[in-house]
């Protein structure tokens, strides 16, 4: 899917697509994080990038649907807190080198050309000491768990992640359950990669 594409979808939905509340994982890692500059990649309505905010992080948040940064300012507005806002295609965006304490990068479901380019971006983006939280739709999703694509070919697994991110120190990589809203009013898991990786302080 191509912006527009996004642009239609979420269009199509009059409030937001996604919940207002951020990702459980993302809560996880950052949650006891002192704050410090932080980028969210792919931030679509800016649900994680919001709550970030609100914890006191300096947040660039980036999507190249101008609809869905439209919502995200119109969230932030509403919970009284200062996002740096930008509409740009992430596999062509180069962000600021070793500029950040946390890169985000939520749900970005790329060709694995695509993804790695994007995970060696937020890489260098990266300050000595910072971290990298990578969450996404796991491959064994599609048997095993609920929702999210379909294509194979755009999944995520534990292995492929970690293998996009040479010099780091992993910290979590796993295939963890996200329980979610069942049909039946109960609740079902669906299967999410999480990788935490931080970059080595610099020496001396």
């Amino acid at each position: 899917m191509d912006s527009d594409d996004w642009d239609a979808r979420y269009a199509g939905t009059p409030g937001l697509v996604w919940t207002a509340e951020p990702n459980r994982f993302v809560v996880q890692e950052l949650a006891d994080v002192p704050p410090g500059r932080a980028l969210d990649v792919a931030a679509g309505e800016g649900r994680n990038a919001v709550w970030l905010a609100e914890r006191g992080w300096r947040v660039t948040a980036v999507d190249f649907s101008a609809l869905a940064v439209t919502r995200g300012r119109e969230l932030a507005t509403d919970r009284g807190v200062p996002v740096d806002w930008r509409v740009a295609d992430v596999t062509a965006w180069t962000p600021e080198p070793a500029a950040y304490d946390v890169v985000l990068v939520a749900y970005l479901h790329l060709p694995a050309a695509d993804l790695a380019a994007v995970l060696a971006g937020a890489r260098a983006a990266l300050r000595p000491g910072g971290r990298i939280v990578v969450v996404g739709h796991d491959r064994a999703n599609l048997t095993g768990g609920t929702g999210g694509p379909r294509d194979l070919a755009i999944l995520l697994t534990p292995e492929s992640v970690v293998g996009a991110l040479d010099g780091l120190r992993i910290q979590r990589a796993e295939t963890a359950r996200r329980p979610v809203a069942g049909p039946d009013g109960g609740t079902v898991d669906a299967l999410d990669t999480v990788v935490v990786a931080t970059r080595p302080e610099a020496a001396g």
